[in-house]
């Protein structure tokens, strides 16, 4: 079965949520698909204190919510586990294959997004869900009174690592540097919580356990010695890879596979635009995602009139 759509948005995260917000509310026909459920990594974050108007910080479970509901009221279609297989060029405009329907749109705005890496070490992948998470927020609560680690130093590995000493006994933190490389205020935090210890240069090199994780191997980078660390749980956070596998050879892509885009957020297909952490940039924030949603909702309503599919839309995306 196909559908005919004049724009239809990958990702439900903060930039496709916001791109949809857009087009809905200046009257365009759209549709937004989601692999899992809107709210993108976001959902995840137990605090996010640097998103304007929410002075006190707001969790990004709640912030998600709010930008779902307000697509919504502008009568955006949110279609949940509806992943994108393939995006393939036609006369009659970009074709969408989903696992359940396939969609014929005139202009597409990728926001999918970017998924956690792994360490890909012996026992990760026995262990995943039996004591390996990657969303502390998720499963922090698990792990009450228990002895957990982290893997990571970045902004998202200690602003986690904080969140578990809510509930865990003790939480240690291991980075391969030896220093840590998030921002100074999460470090200052970290470091003044009783409940976090630092292994610095150092690597988990293996995870153990019997029906779930019971210790960790840890090498030290500088001295090769390696210790068997007794935890219950792993919070991997060592950075991130884009969701664009279903783009490999239709759109450029750059080295780490992100999207590369012009000012206009437009890729190297034309009627094809990408915002939010899928893209090629260094800054990767709720904000910013945010924004590129609204100006990739712009430049995909002007590709539209520039091809004579709609005439020109009044509203938001007009020249200020």
């Amino acid at each position: 079965m196909e559908e005919a759509r004049d724009i239809a948005i990958i990702g439900g995260g903060p930039a496709g949520l916001t791109a949809g917000i857009y087009t809905r509310r200046s009257g365009v026909d759209s549709v937004l698909l989601e692999r899992e459920l809107p709210g993108g990594q976001a959902v995840f974050s137990p605090l996010i204190e640097n998103y304007p108007g929410f002075p006190e910080g707001i969790s990004g479970a709640e912030l998600m919510a709010k930008m779902k509901e307000q697509a919504s009221r502008f009568g955006l279609e949110l279609r949940d586990f509806s992943e994108v297989r393939a995006i393939e060029e036609t006369k009659d405009g970009k074709r969408l294959t989903t696992d359940k329907v396939v969609i014929i749109a005139k202009a597409v705005i990728v926001a999918t997004g970017r998924s956690p890496r792994k360490l890909g070490i012996p026992g990760e992948e026995e262990f995943t869900g039996r004591g390996i998470s990657y969303c502390a927020t998720c499963d922090g609560p698990l792990f009450k009174d228990k002895e957990v680690m982290v893997v990571g130093g970045g902004d998202a590995a200690v602003e986690e690592a904080l969140h578990l000493t809510r509930f865990a006994k003790r939480v240690i933190l291991v980075h391969r540097r030896g220093e840590l490389r998030a921002s100074s205020y999460l470090e200052e935090r970290a470091r003044n919580e009783e409940k976090l210890d630092f292994m610095l240069n150092s690597e988990v090199r293996e995870i153990k356990g019997d029906k779930t994780v019971n210790s960790a191997v840890v090498e030290n980078n500088k001295t090769g010695e390696r210790n068997l660390v007794p935890v219950s749980g792993v919070f991997v956070y060592v950075g991130n890879v884009p969701n664009t596998k279903f783009l490999e050879g239709f759109i450029d892509l750059d080295e780490a596979g992100y999207i590369i885009t012009n000012g206009y957020l437009e890729t190297s297909v034309p009627g094809i635009f990408a915002a939010g952490d899928v893209r090629s940039r260094d800054f990767k924030q709720v904000v910013v995602s945010a924004g590129e949603g609204a100006l990739a909702a712009a430049s995909a309503m002007r590709y539209l009139e520039k091809i004579g599919a709609k005439e020109a839309y009044e509203g938001d995306h007009a020249p200020q």
